[in-house]
């Protein structure tokens, strides 16, 4: 499968083999921050840069748009030209668009720059993983990954806390720039360290016209959702029909051509396509409640954004101490109990979120919302990805996760596009107390809503236990509020 044959490979315990290690955890970890910490900066964001509403979720989902669109194209580039190579690329590419969007001076400059860190992030996330599978001998894979996992881990634990004190403290320009140093360091210990490798089998011509209107596609319907919260003009409805009418071109595209991004013939698995509609629903509430929650909890709750980054850092917490076992629990039981009670748990603990208003306790009002909260994503997401897998060949194993996570993205990208919209918040609403207050509400309330469609559907859909899939043991899982893991070869070992 790659330059590295699979009877050699780096050893754990060997120098080089951390250094590996060492370089795909800190890359990931990158990338990962900025999806967290960013949405702990948006109020400051928002009074500093004088920013609409409509241009905070831009500031989130121009950076969503790009890489939900070019990730699975970032994949395959790998593959083709080199998996340390185009990682690299990546880091370098997601390095330069910080700094631009630390320089920033408007708020426009800033959505273009990151939407300039979703490219870069679309190339460096896939690889992430890769090069441990391509590097390390079939022996120490699993503790290779299980290494990467918990450092991941140790990052989103850490990613929360340390937005919030650079917001409250440096500025909020500072979650930007601290990944310069990070990305000089990724990049050297990769070339030094990493062993290249590539598919040799890897054939054909990249479907970037398939890659180019999934972008455009999502861009439009975000573009008409975002703007209709103002108001409903020409412009709306003409981005809203390009959208519809791109998505269409889309699944033309995809079926015609001889070497698609998204093969379409993967959804003549009942299986696959129901878990894959359960992954849009858990991670597009997902998103709305955290993109929702940051603005509640300072501009309506009083909290600093150092308290509040941290407030639900339980999620996190739970999901790194109990992942594994939840995955290890699905695979004895099968998927259907965990996918329909995990986001009914998850909708209970949005719906105790109804308590955070004005004067909140984080005590009696936060914390007992992010512990029912992230009971519920522990119990789910990994048997979510596990389910995925097995509802494919083992071979097409990668491809499948990688539509998985692209589809978790793309749901974020498209809830917070349109939770503002349902919720009639716009302008500089989000500077008012009682108007976020009011929005948040109806917010969780349609959030709550989703995560119980979505336990119902698994519930009515998903077989008590999945088909057969090839993992290696042992392996330590982590599990992301971001996006499902692109990794052909563990149930949930993390993810950016």
């Amino acid at each position: 499968m790659t330059t590295t044959p699979r009877e050699t490979g780096l050893r754990l315990k060997s120098r080089q083999g951390r250094w590996v290690v060492l370089a795909a955890a800190l890359g990931s970890g990158m990338a990962m921050l900025d999806g967290t910490v960013v949405n702990v900066a948006l109020p400051t964001i928002g009074r500093d840069l004088s920013a609409t509403l409509a241009a905070l979720q831009w500031t989130v989902n121009a950076y969503l748009l790009t890489l939900a669109g070019l990730i699975l194209l970032g994949g395959a580039l790998g593959d083709r030209y080199g998996r340390r190579r185009v990682f690299v690329i990546g880091v370098c590419w997601f390095a330069g668009a910080s700094g631009l969007c630390a320089l920033a001076p408007d708020v426009n400059v800033l959505i273009a720059a990151r939407a300039l860190q979703g490219i870069g992030g679309a190339l460096l996330t896939p690889g992430s993983l890769a090069l441990l599978q391509s590097s390390f001998h079939p022996d120490d894979r699993s503790a290779a990954v299980g290494a990467w996992s918990g450092l991941g881990g140790v990052a989103t634990a850490v990613g929360p806390f340390l937005g919030g004190w650079l917001v409250s403290g440096p500025g909020w320009r500072w979650i930007f720039v601290i990944n310069l140093p990070v990305a000089v360091l990724v990049a050297l210990l990769t070339l030094r360290h990493v062993p290249e490798s590539r598919d040799e089998r890897a054939v054909g011509r990249f479907d970037v016209p398939g890659a180019v209107l999934a972008a455009l596609c999502l861009g439009g319907v975000t573009y008409a959702l975002t703007a209709a919260a103002g108001q409903v003009s020409p412009a709306v409805w003409v981005s809203a029909f390009a959208g519809v009418l791109l998505g269409a071109a889309f699944v033309v595209v995809e079926r015609r051509s001889p070497h698609p991004m998204l093969p379409l013939e993967l959804f003549d698995s009942r299986l696959f396509t129901v878990v894959n509609v359960v992954t849009l629903a858990v991670y597009g509430a997902l998103s709305g409640v955290f993109f929702f929650l940051q603005v509640q909890l300072q501009e309506v709750s009083g909290f600093r954004p150092l308290v509040a980054g941290v407030a639900f850092a339980p999620v996190t917490l739970l999901m790194l101490l109990f992942s594994a076992r939840a995955g290890r629990l699905a695979g004895r039981i099968g998927p259907r109990l965990p996918l329909t009670v995990g986001p009914l748990i998850s909708a209970g603990g949005v719906l105790l979120m109804l308590r955070i208003g004005h004067h909140a306790s984080y005590w009696t009002d936060v914390l007992p919302a992010a512990v029912l909260f992230g009971l519920g994503l522990t119990l789910l997401v990994a048997p979510l990805t596990a389910t995925v897998l097995a509802a494919v060949e083992v071979r097409r194993a990668g491809i499948a996760s990688g539509v998985n996570n692209a589809a978790a993205r793309a749901a974020g990208l498209l809830a917070v596009a349109a939770l503002p919209l349902l919720t009639g918040l716009s302008g500089d609403q989000y500077r008012v107390p009682d108007a976020v207050d009011s929005a948040f509400h109806t917010a969780a309330l349609i959030c709550a809503g989703v995560l119980t469609g979505a336990g119902l559907l698994a519930l009515a859909t998903v077989p008590g236990r999945p088909p057969a899939v090839e993992a290696e043991p042992d392996t330590t899982w982590y599990c992301s509020t971001t996006a499902p893991p692109v990794d052909p070869g563990h149930e949930c070992s993390g993810s950016t």
